[in-house]
């Protein structure tokens, strides 16, 4: 675990420094293949640096955090769009806020919130006190099940899987959001907005599951353009396959980018029945709220979940936690060791 945390820590020093370069260098040339040209060293950079994590936490949270999150946004970043770019505000963004959100899971509500007066804004809360408590709880939950998933049919454990992944990510990606919104006092965006209540396969990729995805310009409209939707669906796919080879180092089998194939054509189906039948005939949500959010976790039983487990990333990370406390627990005797020193010699 120290050597881990000593690679984690050189890897992120070598971010930090790829990120002032991004920050100073390309933002002074013009827009478009100039500044991408500028910036494609950095894209290589973070693709490689996870490579030296092995770790289920450390590896594949730097994987998300640089190869997904900072390469996507700098790639918008190069064409003057996207949250890094300010077109709206005559001042340039600081460093460390440009840092922040380049890397984090976060998404401003729109480029006004970069100018000075609208810092400080209390962020606006989409769910209440009990929402977060309700999602608290089961998480604890779940994760005492967890000690128990010899006794569990594999079967049972996908769906269990299916529900920590959702419940974990809205979790971790709130916490980061809400130190954000603290630390930057900029106005943020909720990543999940409820996707167990989609009413349709769109509406969950479109409007539900991961709200600061570049994807949502093309989902969210009804006339999306049916190739940029298939990219999206496609590039979304290969970057999984990506964070999975990460955290496994096993060959893909491109299943994971099949899922996303599949969710592509349905939605492309569904903008195409929407558009031929307008609103002359639509399922009631007691209905379509059970077949769209079943479709998504049944093809997500056949072809995605089973790649987490083929990685071992259930067993991987449980034996993580368990050093990390360890690793904690010696730390924390250590400084109060020092500190009892310190005491005795004066």
């Amino acid at each position: 675990m120290d050597s881990e945390i000593k690679s984690f820590i050189k890897v992120w020093i070598s971010a930090l420094i790829a990120l002032t370069y991004c920050y100073y260098i390309p933002s002074n040339l013009h827009k478009g293949k100039t500044r991408l040209l500028s910036l494609s060293p950095i894209f290589s950079l973070f693709i490689y640096l996870p490579l030296n994590l092995t770790t289920i936490s450390l590896g594949g949270g730097t994987a998300f955090f640089l190869t997904w999150l900072a390469n996507f946004k700098l790639i918008l970043y190069a064409f003057d769009q996207g949250p890094l770019s300010s077109p709206s505000t005559s001042s340039k963004i600081s460093l460390s806020n440009f840092i922040s959100i380049a890397c984090l899971p976060i998404k401003l509500k729109n480029n006004d919130t970069l100018s000075p007066q609208n810092k400080n804004i209390p962020a606006k809360s989409a769910k209440s006190l009990l929402n977060w408590a309700i999602k608290g709880l089961l998480l604890a939950l779940l994760s005492l099940v967890w000690e128990h998933r010899e006794h569990i049919h594999p079967k049972v454990m996908l769906t269990y899987l299916s529900c920590y992944i959702y419940i974990g990510l809205e979790v971790f990606l709130a916490i980061f959001a809400a130190i954000a919104s603290v630390l930057l006092g900029f106005q943020l965006e909720p990543q999940f907005d409820e996707p167990y209540l989609s009413t349709s396969v769109q509406d969950f990729w479109g409007r539900r599951w991961n709200l600061m995805s570049i994807s949502m310009k093309y989902l969210g409209k009804k006339w999306a353009p049916f190739l940029a939707l298939f990219a999206t669906f496609i590039v979304s796919g290969l970057v999984h396959e990506l964070i999975f080879f990460y955290l496994g180092r096993v060959t893909p089998t491109w299943e994971v980018t099949w899922f996303f194939v599949i969710q592509g054509v349905c939605v492309a189906a569904e903008i195409f029945v929407k558009k031929e039948v307008k609103s002359r005939w639509r399922l009631h949500p007691v209905v379509s709220v059970p077949l769209s959010v079943g479709f998504v976790m049944f093809t997500g039983f056949w072809l995605f979940f089973p790649q987490l487990l083929r990685c071992n990333t259930d067993m991987r990370a449980s034996k993580e936690v368990g050093a990390s406390l360890i690793f904690l627990k010696d730390a924390g005797l250590s400084l109060l060791s020092m500190g009892v020193s310190s005491l005795g010699s004066i």
